[in-house]
């Protein structure tokens, strides 16, 4: 097994910390891991992106150009990643912000209204986590019990009382995935 992913949207939206809490998993559950993230020097409202590599084998290198999954986050992200998806690979999307929608036909497409859900919820700031649900019930990469290890080791201590919020985020986005 090998899954190659690319996370990518503006900063603040929780990329980078998904593609940590999905590499912390991989490792928790014994997998080779690389974790590569891309940011501009503006963080937050600047573009940023986060590859991920999940592998039962040796990875030879981090650096990608295709990918077996892309989550988009921002149209920029769409313009940019839409067409690095391997052919019958899987894009998932938020909805929101997006004004032109994937027009590939060789991919499975999936979206996440994730802004309107984590509000829905009360809770804004696991919007991240709602987009991280969604890939979990399409690739279940890691097991369950791994991404709450890795949302404990990713998260610093003072705020582990946010974990239940996060994972029920990650279950309402498991529920929620509507496929075009």
């Amino acid at each position: 097994m090998k899954e190659e992913i690319i996370i990518a949207g503006f900063g603040g939206q929780g990329v980078l910390s998904m593609g940590k809490i999905l590499a912390y998993s991989g490792i928790m559950q014994g997998q080779e891991v690389t974790w590569m993230p891309s940011y501009g020097p503006e963080m937050r409202g600047g573009t940023a992106n986060v590859t991920v590599i999940l592998s039962d084998k040796k990875i030879s290198s981090p650096i990608l150009s295709k990918f077996d999954t892309a989550i988009i986050l921002n149209q920029q992200s769409m313009d940019k990643f839409e067409n690095s998806v391997k052919p019958g690979g899987l894009l998932i999307y938020d909805p929101n912000g997006i004004t032109r929608h994937p027009h590939r036909k060789d991919i499975k497409v999936y979206t996440i209204d994730a802004v309107n859900i984590s509000v829905e919820l009360g809770e804004s700031k696991a919007y991240n986590m709602v987009v991280m649900g969604a890939f979990l019930k399409l690739k279940p990469v890691v097991e369950y019990e791994n991404v709450l290890k890795g949302l404990k080791k990713s998260i610093p201590e003072r705020h582990h009382s946010l974990i239940p919020m996060n994972e029920k985020a990650i279950k309402a986005g498991m529920e929620k995935l509507v496929q075009i």
